[in-house]
């Protein structure tokens, strides 16, 4: 239904190459981010027992359940670790290397991880498990913010919201198939386990393969580079039908206005209070709808659970809300963030706007891997209580503060709260002393002084 809704009309400037690239670069990175997630539920217990077995082995060490419990943890969390690395790296590699050059180059950590965890029982190492988990996740911690950036820069205005929701789209799609491949009639078994945590490799192989040969982002040809003929060139192969003339003029009308700022740290973003002006965006929808869903389903869990002894039907009400939670996930929380983040900033504050917001989303994923185990042997089903309220919360914040700016360029959006906020052009953009004269056809820019 949100598709069709972003596609209205407009569905012919929809193109193929548009189309191959949002989903070639979600394919081999946003699907391994939800692959991670839930590759290690299905062999838990033999990771546990490899463990168990490698510590007799090499250390002539018996652990306990608690010790064996604590080392599965760290396991499963470490892989937010890494991806809070990776969240790190972000701005400083979007700005050498390019979107897509970034996400080209990063492959070669999967496949690193990949090969650790794939050899890891041959060898008898539990900690190329653990390694390997730590490099899979800074991969997953670059790409899960530079894929809604590349995304969200080649996108024309109109289908920013729907190319934004390709990357949740496979991040789910890799939940499933790790579910799937993790049943015991597939590859759910003690001496397959090796084997499902590293096939990583296979999508990210096809990345590699096919991603160089498609297009930088224009808006970072330009604006970053001064490229005017490759971004041109990348904006014909983006665009195959229409005019490019106005879009090229919003990202050089951005250029000029951005001309004296250079990119931001994160340090300088925290401290920069402009930036704070344009926090409160957002696609109101599909955020409230989903995180409402969730929370009626964590709430559904904990009744299905407690009634379940007495009502057998109970339990297929708990599989249900299970269900219930990742396709409200799918309805927006699990894209739309990273989609706020491209609209919330202004191409300096971009990089940096992407590592915060990385290592919130990392440092939330890591206590949540690590901690749940030993809460829910404390709470039981009442556990999902605290995330039903968190859920809540959040829906209700998105509906009192955040509005919608759909369809609106990245300058609109950033006018549009300026004024809401009363922030005058000038503080908004300091070098407004410069303006740019009439341009002809794909000129250059031209720049004069007021005076």
């Amino acid at each position: 239904i949100y598709i069709y809704g972003e596609i209205n009309n407009d569905i012919n400037h929809l193109t193929k190459p548009l189309l191959a690239v949002a989903f070639l670069a979600s394919f081999g990175s946003s699907m391994l981010y939800g692959y991670n997630l839930a590759v290690v539920n299905s062999p838990a217990q033999y990771i546990k027992d490899f463990y168990n077995e490698t510590l007799l082995e090499s250390h002539g060490l018996t652990p306990d359940g608690h010790l064996l419990t604590v080392l599965y943890s760290l396991t499963v969390s470490i892989f937010a670790i890494g991806g809070m690395t990776g969240a790190l790296l972000v701005g400083r590699l979007v700005t050498k290397y390019g979107r897509k050059g970034t996400l080209v180059r990063s492959t070669a950590l999967v496949f690193m991880g990949g090969a650790l965890m794939g050899f890891s029982r041959w060898c008898r190492i539990p900690e190329m498990v653990i390694i390997g988990r730590f490099i899979t996740g800074v991969h997953s911690g670059i790409s899960l913010s530079v894929v809604p950036m590349y995304l969200g820069e080649i996108a024309p205005k109109n289908l920013r919201g729907f190319l934004g929701l390709v990357p949740s789209i496979h991040i789910c799609l890799g939940v499933f198939i790790a579910q799937v491949l993790g049943l015991s009639e597939i590859l759910g078994k003690e001496e397959h386990w090796p084997l499902l945590l590293s096939l990583v490799a296979v999508p990210t192989m096809v990345q590699l393969i096919l991603l160089p040969w498609f297009p930088e982002s224009p808006r970072y040809l330009l604006i970053e580079r001064g490229d005017v003929h490759a971004t041109i060139a990348a904006l014909k192969w983006f665009r195959t039908k229409g005019n490019i003339q106005a879009e090229v003029e919003e990202m050089q009308e951005e250029q000029r206005s951005l001309s004296s700022m250079q990119t931001l740290s994160v340090c300088s973003l925290l401290m920069d209070s402009s930036c704070f002006t344009i926090e409160r965006l957002g696609r109101r929808p599909l955020m409230i709808g989903g995180f409402l869903f969730m929370g009626l389903c964590c709430a559904g869990i904990t009744v299905s659970v407690l009634f379940q002894p007495q009502l057998s039907y109970m339990r297929y009400i708990s599989v249900g809300c299970v269900i219930g939670i990742i396709a409200g996930f799918c309805i927006g929380p699990a894209g739309v963030p990273f989609l706020i983040t491209a609209e919330l900033f202004k191409q300096s504050h971009r990089p940096a706007a992407y590592t915060v917001a990385g290592c919130l989303n990392w440092m939330s994923n890591f206590t949540i891997g690590f901690v749940f185990p030993f809460l829910e042997i404390a709470t039981g089903p009442f556990c999902y209580l605290i995330f039903c309220a968190v859920c809540m919360g959040v829906a209700v914040y998105t509906f009192f503060i955040i509005p919608e700016t759909k369809n609106k360029t990245f300058l609109e959006i950033s006018q549009m709260f300026a004024t809401k906020n009363e922030i005058c052009e000038e503080e908004l953009y300091p070098n407004s002393e410069l303006k740019m004269a009439l341009m002809n056809g794909y000129g250059t820019l031209d720049f004069h002084d007021k005076k």
